[in-house]
């Protein structure tokens, strides 16, 4: 076997070995059995939600032992293939069967991948906020930049995008803007993007100077209906306003907005859609999310560490720095990955610095840990 093919071996038995791990491959078979014996209990549905919730379980138990299984068995099946082949001289077979397993290493490498995102809410979907930081006008033009990248980013993975509210910039870019994206484990891969973003690049306006500008990610699961989150209406207050801007398709010009502050822990929602009553729907989901996420925090110390370390959008508080003038590199400074197609990176390509992320929580190493490595 050539040299190639045996590193394409070797990733995908390690994706497998981290597969069986996170399954519990001893265990499943039993927990199958477990579950389908509750599922032909006549009084399962009595209780919807509960069912739907095991259904829901039952389903990503089953998906798992499929692809762990099919992949192992597709990898069986073509060493032996290139091993009879080899014994043949036959090297169009050969040649099939190490594409396969370069194409199966591949595979096996997103499934390793998505293995990672068993946390609580991963698999829910997310609210996405975007705000200018130090810089003024280069900051909001970032803002802008920054909320392209992951619009095409969400848009590549085949995930609905809908915008929850967005004020622009006095000049140019925007101020702030939020976004609720729904797809397969859309808090799952986006929660490493909360924190600072830097950029250094040339002016576009005008000053012909190297800036500095900012911008501030926040991530949060959407409470979906099984996540129980009590809030005090006498702990809110609800204000209703004129939003403005300057037009377009994604800026509403309504008197319906709807802002809510939670006075306990001064969080301010907002939503600007043109029914009053709808807004005041999608800022009460924000609010419940923002609160949930502020358990999860507390009950997760590396999703914690990540948040403190998020602080102000301004220097010392960066986790990524996108850099396109005097060369072009974007880093990630908790992970150290990094790349110079920073146009890629900047129309979307982020899934290699949320997978090292991903990967980085996953061994527990510490941010300092895996900038020594």
């Amino acid at each position: 076997m050539r040299a190639e093919t045996q590193k394409s071996v070797d990733k995908i038995e390690k994706s497998l070995d981290l597969l069986g791990q996170r399954l519990d491959w001893e265990t499943a078979p039993h927990r199958l059995e477990e579950f389908n014996a509750r599922v032909e209990d006549p009084n399962l549905w009595d209780d919807p939600q509960a069912a739907q919730k095991l259904m829901r379980d039952r389903q990503m138990l089953v998906d798992a032992m499929e692809t762990y299984n099919s992949i192992k068995q597709e990898l069986s099946d073509n060493v032996e293939l290139i091993e009879m082949g080899e014994m043949e001289e036959d090297e169009e077979v050969v040649s099939e069967a190490e594409a396969a397993i370069a194409a199966l290493a591949e595979k096996a490498g997103q499934k390793e991948l998505e293995a990672l995102l068993d946390g609580e809410a991963d698999g829910n979907d997310t609210f996405l906020e975007i705000n200018a930081g130090a810089g003024g006008t280069e900051a909001c033009d970032w803002a802008q930049m920054l909320q392209r990248m992951y619009v095409r980013w969400a848009e590549k993975r085949g995930y609905d995008v809908e915008l929850q509210s967005e004020e622009p910039g006095t000049e140019a870019g925007i101020k702030s803007v939020a976004y609720k994206i729904s797809g397969p484990n859309a808090y799952g891969w986006l929660k490493s993007e909360s924190g600072v973003h830097r950029l250094v690049r040339i002016s576009p306006f005008g000053k012909g100077t190297r800036e500095t500008s900012f911008a501030s990610v926040w991530v949060y699961p959407v409470v979906d209906d099984n996540i129980e989150i009590d809030v005090n209406p006498s702990e809110i207050r609800i204000d209703t306003y004129r939003s403005s801007g300057a037009g377009g398709q994604h800026v509403n010009t309504t008197d319906s907005a709807v802002r809510i502050t939670h006075m306990p822990t001064g969080i301010v929602v907002t939503s600007s859609e043109k029914s009053q009553h709808q807004n005041r729907d999608i800022a009460m989901k924000a609010l419940k999310s923002r609160l949930y996420q502020m358990e999860l925090d507390r009950r997760n110390a590396e999703i914690n560490a990540q948040h403190e370390a998020k602080g102000d959008a301004g220097w010392g508080n960066q986790i990524r720095s996108y850099v396109l003038q005097p060369y072009q590199m974007v880093k990630d400074l908790r992970t150290s990955h990094e790349t110079s197609d920073t146009q890629g990176v900047l129309d979307g390509d982020l899934d290699p610095f949320m997978a090292a992320t991903l990967a980085q929580q996953a061994s527990g190493k510490s941010r300092a840990d895996a900038q020594a490595d």
